[in-house]
This record gives structure tokens, C-alpha cells and sequence, in this order.
């Protein structure tokens, strides 16, 4: 899944997003802090390709986007809106192709404007790319080619605090960034920033009501955070392989960027420093049990804004949640199966 899919819904209960092979799942708390439901499958029956995507906006809906086979060799995006946790999700609709017909062309990213328009990016056939974006009055707009070359499939879309849509994209050599000037307007190639990347590593963050930053895995293995117009900077090395999860949370009165990733010892890390302050340092901490070799990580912050995290394993279904404790620090619960 691209995009954060553990989730708090506009109710307060949190839910997450589980793809399988051919669907996307979808579990949600029966109450705030209480147990949960039994998996079930999210837009209808549509069966669905890997590598879907999931954005929320402010409104706190989950807006979902994935690819269906439609013919052989050949398959269309579609769109699924998730009002609240414990509602069906909107069936899946069909919103087209970046080159009007053609096969998967990679993984959708998804991300949510102010006004609660949803954007979806995709790379197209020519190796750049394209994005379709909801109207103010109903309906999508049509596909707009963003240009770029060599971009790699797994992109980070994410809405700043002003409310305006951002893109990064990890090609050969270095990261390109895309920036909306104005709400509802197309996002533009703002910069190239050259650095060795690590595909697949890329996640963005509002960190501040100027900034988004880009946390992303350099060649040698360093976790590096960048803000455009800035010069990259190196935080500390990866715990593991992978992208991280990222929020910024309260702790101990003070606004921090909390990172988590699985490690190399297979348990989750997690770092953490004061938000944009990357030169105060971070070091990893790890917590919980040995975990599957394909297990994910994800953060969030539940209806009392204490941190929740999360890990599942594809291959063995597991689904493992800790919150953060009543105390100074980042102390947390025991790790319980969902």
C-alpha cells in the first residue's frame, strides 16, 4: 500500500487498509481504544491488480486508488471514497489511464487538498508523470502529463498545511519536486535536487505551515530529510530496508517528527526529534517482537492524540498494534494481535 494505512476516520475510531492479491481489506475499531471487526472487502467485487494507494484529507475521508485488469494485457485505474471506518466504502469507479489505454503502468500515489479534492499521480508509459485531479464541482478533471523522465514507480504525494498539493519523485541521481502554486492549479516541476536515492524509499511530511519534508534512504543506507530549496541533510542511518513511517506528534509538550521502520533485527524502530530540527540528532530505539521478513510498519495518532503504531505481514496475515503510555518519553504498551 502507498500512502499511510493505518488511518484515524472522522468518527475517531482508527482502521486500517490491508491489500491482498487481487482486493484491498479493510479492519476499523468497533469503538475508540475497543476491540475490532473482521476484515471485509472495500469498493465491491472488482477484482483489483497489486500496489494500491490510500490519502485522507482534513475531512479525515480516506480516498483509495488502484488498478483493475480491464482486458488482457491492459488495465484502468479506479477510485473508491471511505467516509467513516465502520461505513461501506463508495464502489470502485472506473477514472481512466495516464496514455488512454495501455497495462499497469505503476504504483498510484494519492494525496488530498483542502477543499477535499482528491489528486492521484501515476508514472506514465514514457517514464514521467501524470496526474488526474478531482473538480470543485463533482467529477475528475482530465489527465495532465507533469513531464519528468526515469521516474521511479513508487512516488510520495502529500498536502502541505497551506492546504496545497506536493509531489516527489525518486529518477536516476536525484529527486524531483512538484508544487501546486495555487489551490485547484495543475503542480509544477519546481526543482531537481541531485543526490544518490534509494528507490522506493521516498515519504513526505507537512512539517511546518511553510514546508513539506522528504524523508528518503541515500545509496549508502543513511536517512536523509530534505526540504526543497534547502540542502539535504543526513538524519541518521536506516534502521532497515524500505521506506519509514512518519508523523509529528506531541511529546513531553514538544512538536516532534516520530519515525518508525522495521530493522535489520526484524522488531520495529522507532527515532524521534524535535520537528525541523534535524541537527538536534535522532538514534533508533528498537521495541516488540521478531517480525515476518515483509512486515510493514505504520504510525498514527488516535482521537486522544497519543501515537498508535502498527505492523502487518502480508505473507502471514499478522496484524500486531501498540499505543504510547500514559507517561513522559515514549514509553509503550505491549504489543497485542489484532
Amino acid at each position: 500500500m502507498n500512502g499511510d494505512w493505518l488511518i484515524r476516520g472522522r468518527d475517531g475510531r482508527l482502521s486500517v487498509y490491508l491489500p491482498t492479491d487481487d482486493a484491498v481489506l479493510c479492519r476499523a475499531e468497533l469503538g475508540p481504544g475497543g476491540p475490532w471487526e473482521p476484515a471485509r472487502r472495500l469498493g465491491g467485487e472488482q477484482k483489483l491488480r497489486p500496489g494500491p494507494a490510500v490519502g485522507q484529507g482534513a475531512d479525515r475521508y480516506a480516498h483509495l486508488a488502484a488498478w483493475r485488469p480491464t482486458k488482457p494485457g491492459e488495465a484502468g485505474l479506479v477510485h473508491s471514497t471511505h467516509f467513516r471506518p465502520r461505513l461501506a466504502a463508495l464502489d470502485w469507479i472506473p477514472i481512466g489511464h495516464p496514455n488512454r489505454t495501455g497495462d499497469r503502468t505503476g504504483m498510484p500515489a494519492v494525496t488530498v487538498d483542502a477543499q477535499g479534492r482528491c489528486h492521484v499521480f501515476v508514472r506514465n508509459k514514457a517514464g514521467g508523470v501524470s496526474m488526474l485531479g478531482q473538480k470543485a464541482v463533482g467529477g475528475w478533471g482530465p489527465w495532465r502529463d507533469l513531464k519528468g523522465r526515469e521516474v521511479d514507480e513508487r512516488l510520495a504525494a502529500v498536502t502541505g498545511e497551506s492546504g496545497l498539493v506536493e509531489l516527489y519523485a525518486a529518477v536516476p541521481g536525484a529527486i524531483l519536486h512538484w508544487r501546486q502554486e495555487s489551490p485547484g492549479a495543475v503542480p509544477a516541476l519546481e526543482e531537481a535536487m541531485e543526490t544518490p536515492v534509494r528507490p522506493g524509499t521516498l515519504r513526505a511530511l507537512a512539517t511546518s505551515a511553510e514546508h513539506t519534508t522528504l524523508f528518503y534512504a541515500d545509496d549508502s543506507g543513511d536517512l536523509c530529510a530534505w526540504r526543497p530549496g534547502t540542502k539535504p541533510v543526513t538524519l541518521l542511518a536506516s534502521a532497515g530496508p524500505g521506506a519509514v513511517s512518519v508523523i509529528r506528534c506531541e511529546l513531553d509538550g514538544h512538536d516532534c517528527t516520530l519515525l518508525a521502520q522495521r530493522s535489520a533485527s526484524g522488531r520495529v524502530a522507532f527515532a524521534a526529534y524535535p520537528t525541523e530540527q534535524e541537527s538536534a540528532g535522532a538514534w533508533w530505539t528498537e521495541s516488540g517482537p521478531q517480525l515476518a521478513a515483509d512486515a510493514v510498519v505504520a504510525l498514527a495518532l488516535d482521537e486522544d492524540e497519543r501515537v498508535v503504531a502498527a505492523t502487518m505481514s502480508p505473507s502471514t496475515g499478522q496484524l500486531l498494534m501498540t499505543r504510547r503510555k500514559e507517561e513522559p518519553g515514549l514509553a509503550l504498551e505491549a504489543w497485542r494481535e489484532v
